[in-house]
């Protein structure tokens, strides 16, 4: 930040199983947005390096990193980030048109997804026609477009009221346990953090519990 340096994490030494459920704990400021971030190719680290299925991601250029972010890793953010002038069916496509999947595939394999969130019935409603939870749900669905092997939650229930936030999480913990899908969750709620297979807790860039 100017000349002023800040290091958001600090020799943390970090490794995700094939088809684990991760949760990354902190507070703001501890680091776990720039983890995950990492992760899922969104930033490179200034030092170190960070393997993905073998691969050195910190060595890749950004058009590399862009094939692996669309091919490898689907991104579930607290915000859902999903685009107001497309329906539902629209926003879960999207992912596949940069992939180069056919229209027929795409309608399909969208339709499928929904279903699996049950949203069936909200193909074609826009984001401001559906309530948090079932825009969360979208984003879930948005996230399995190309069928990516590791999913990063960012404090996926962050904008949720209890009860929703506990349905997305046994979505998430499905997607786990029955799709073998490897999950990399950002969460500061202690009972969100509960249904992952795993906690490490960060404190100022560096990680302080595992």
């Amino acid at each position: 930040m100017g000349e002023v340096k800040v290091p958001a994490l600090q020799g943390i030494n970090i490794a995700v199983k094939p088809g684990e459920f991760l949760a990354i704990m902190g507070t703001s400021g501890s680091g776990k947005s720039t983890a995950m971030n990492l992760v899922g190719c969104l930033d490179i680290p200034t030092r170190g390096r960070v393997y993905l299925q073998n691969q050195d991601i910190s060595k890749m250029t950004e058009s590399n990193l862009a094939q692996i972010r669309g091919k490898l890793i689907g991104f579930i953010f607290q915000q859902f980030n999903l685009i107001p002038s497309l329906s539902a069916l629209g926003n879960v496509m999207l992912p596949m048109i940069f992939q180069n999947v056919p229209k027929n595939e795409r309608i399909k394999k969208a339709t499928s997804l929904l279903n699996l969130v049950q949203l069936g019935d909200r193909v074609n409603h826009k984001p401001n026609e559906l309530s948090g939870g079932q825009q969360q749900r979208v984003a879930i669905a948005r996230s399995l477009a190309n069928d990516p092997e590791v999913i990063l939650a960012d404090e996926p229930t962050g904008n949720l009221d209890s009860t929703t936030g506990q349905t997305v999480m046994a979505f998430l913990k499905k997607l786990n346990k029955k799709e073998k899908k490897t999950i990399v969750m950002v969460t500061h709620d202690a009972t969100t953090a509960r249904h992952a297979d795993r906690v490490i807790f960060l404190r100022d860039g560096k990680v302080v519990k595992r």
